[in-house]
């Protein structure tokens, strides 16, 4: 009964792989169908460009530039997101109006480690006190600007740099 079993199986496997063979037919079709649109395109181009040379010829006319106007650029420092926070200085250069934070940590001694790679590399760094919802934050803020559009410039420059990779850096008021 065993072999039977074990016969009836193999028997079934062997069926299902000569099932799944292709045929000759079914590719020659598709290659003939290919080869058909193949050289109707063909046709079509050749055709398109024996009628165009004869008729169709494009006119080019030069351009035309506009003298431009001299105005004036406004900078509108109204849109520039800002968030408002009490805070409290804690070290480094003196706070200005407005501060660009490139670190806010919950440990000093991580704000510590960015404020002295900051130093080292020429910036000028201070660091502010925040407490929210009862936990101390220590934030890292690169540059200190009495202008919001003086901050917002500091802010762009050093997104993207080593300190501030993510490019999150938020601009604070105090």
């Amino acid at each position: 009964m065993k072999k039977i079993m074990v016969l009836g199986a193999a028997m079934c496997i062997a069926l299902s792989f000569t099932g799944c063979k292709s045929s000759e037919s079914a590719y020659r079709k598709a290659y003939d169908k290919a080869q058909a649109q193949d050289q109707a395109l063909k046709n079509d181009n050749a055709q398109s460009q024996n009628t165009n040379t004869d008729t169709d010829v494009p006119v080019v006319s030069p351009l035309e530039q506009k003298s431009a106007d001299q105005t004036a650029v406004v900078d509108n420092n109204d849109n520039i997101p800002v968030r408002h926070e009490n805070v409290s200085y804690a070290g480094g250069a003196a706070l200005k109006a407005y501060s660009v934070v490139i670190g806010s940590y919950s440990i000093k001694a991580n704000a510590d480690d960015l404020l002295s790679r900051l130093q080292r590399a020429g910036y000028n760094p201070s660091m502010a006190i925040a407490d929210i919802n009862g936990t101390t934050f220590y934030r890292v803020i690169s540059a200190t600007a009495d202008s919001k559009g003086d901050a917002a410039r500091s802010r762009d420059a050093i997104k993207g740099t080593q300190f501030n990779p993510k490019g999150d850096a938020w601009i604070l008021a105090k």
